[in-house]
């Protein structure tokens, strides 16, 4: 494999001391994902310290560690890991001329960002790097740039946050040639006294914009002139996308497919695209604009872009789709079980409104959203309502303000946690559409691999 890092650069980088020379192919600071030539970071956190893992991960392979303490294996020491993982994220930055684009968001982050990395791997094939899984934080954006190539053409970052100022910091690793935000919802509001401040939160990415760098707006949201106004001091120029006439990218004209994805013809600034966007739902013609607008800004090819998204599959937890065995038939099951707020709850049950068959949900609880969970939670009922649910399975105690506001209207069970949840899946019989959502740490994950036979 080609090398990522040799010992002396990762010293270099971190201003460390290399006990052995050593070349490492890739990176990772969990030890369970070390495979042969991996440079294993022992972080040291609140929960454990990396450091108690360094024998497992020489066993599994890895070409040495960077560590705090003298250990047996090659080895780079410096003074913090943590410090040193941002010192090697700055200079593989440093050293790349890819066109690098971040993108952060209430909702659909993940999704758009391997969409994105999907039409540009197509325009690049092997050019292309991305944050993998929801690598997004403190630990996972520099990781994410210390496992970038030096010869990458293109890179798409995804950052996150929960509170203000993480985003200021992240972007200034990134250093974004384009930054994207993708929507403004209702998400970790128990960090934020209003959405007006996520907003504010989610602008911090334009800070790290290069010089002359593009910020892409969603023109659509309430928020649009808060975000204008937060990228204007950085960017050397602002493109909005959006279904309304006055987006610079909009689509002219959508019709849904036969498979249930949507046919559009958009303007992208003075140039008409068709396309077909794969995946169901009104927000994923969101999500595909953001892309052309960012495929558009980095020079890429809009027409292989246009292939890329018509291929796309779902991701685990965030829209894939599969047939489970149900008795002697079979039923679909929308495996939307990795995270959730308001916004992502109703467009997901919009597009299980569009499928044939009984509607069943399996909805979990939507967390972080502080004093105003039960208004949030209760007002799921209207686009339940709207999507024709014959069945719900609600789970949570969070979901209680739900539950009462479906009494008398859909047939429903309530139960506590994931667990009680796979004593209730009999609800689901062939022919049924279901969609199965919540946020993350509810682990319906566990309800899709029952459904899916693999549990």
């Amino acid at each position: 494999m080609t090398p990522l890092w040799t010992s002396d650069e990762i010293a270099r980088a971190t201003g460390g001391s290399a006990s052995a020379r050593f070349v490492a192919t890739g990176a990772t600071f969990d030890s369970r994902e070390v495979t042969a030539g991996d440079l294993f970071i022992a972080l040291s956190g609140e929960a454990t310290d990396g450091h108690r893992f360094l024998d497992g991960a020489f066993a599994r392979g890895a070409a040495g560690a960077l560590v705090s303490v003298d250990t047996n294996g090659p080895h780079v020491r410096v003074a913090d890991t943590f410090a040193a993982l941002e010192d090697l994220a700055r200079a593989a930055r440093a050293r790349t001329d890819a066109r690098v684009i971040g993108v952060t968001g209430s909702v659909g982050k993940t999704s758009t960002k391997e969409a994105l990395f999907a039409c540009l791997d197509r325009a690049a094939p092997g050019e292309a790097h991305r944050s993998v899984k929801s690598y997004n934080n403190h630990t996972g954006v520099p990781l994410s740039l210390a496992r970038m190539p030096a010869t990458t053409r293109y890179a798409v970052l995804e950052m996150g946050m929960n509170h203000p100022g993480e985003l200021a910091h992240l972007t200034t690793l990134v250093r974004p040639d384009v930054a994207m935000v993708t929507a403004i919802a209702p998400a970790h509001t128990e960090f934020f006294p209003d959405e007006s401040a996520i907003a504010d939160a989610k602008g911090e990415i334009f800070q790290g914009l290069e010089p002359g760098g593009l910020a892409i707006v969603p023109f659509d949201s309430p928020h649009r002139d808060r975000l204008i106004a937060a990228a204007r001091p950085y960017a050397g120029s602002i493109v909005t996308f959006g279904t309304d006439r006055g987006a610079d990218v909009r689509p002219l004209e959508t019709m849904r497919t036969a498979s249930g994805g949507t046919f559009v013809t958009a303007r992208v600034g003075a140039r008409e695209l068709s396309f077909t966007v794969a995946q169901p739902g009104a927000h994923w013609v969101s999500n595909a604009l953001a892309v052309l607008a960012a495929v558009d800004a980095v020079g890429a090819d809009l027409a292989q872009a246009g292939l890329a998204l018509a291929e796309l599959g779902g991701l685990a937890g965030r829209g894939a789709r599969f047939m489970a065995k149900v008795g002697s038939g079979e039923a679909l099951v929308i495996d939307e079980a990795y995270n959730a707020n308001p916004a992502s709850m109703r467009a997901t049950l919009a597009v299980l409104a569009e499928e044939p068959g009984r509607h069943v949900a399996i909805l979990g609880e939507m967390r972080e959203l502080g004093a105003a969970s039960a208004d949030y939670h209760a007002a799921l009922a209207q686009p339940i309502l709207a999507a024709r649910v014959e069945r719900a399975l609600l789970v949570g105690e969070a979901m209680a303000p739900l539950a009462t506001a479906l009494e008398g209207c859909v047939e429903f069970v309530h139960v506590a946690d994931a667990a009680a949840a796979l004593d209730q899946l009999d609800m689901v019989a062939p022919g049924d559409a279901v969609l199965v959502k919540g946020s993350n740490g509810v682990g319906l994950s566990r309800v899709v691999a029952q459904l899916a036979g693999v549990s």
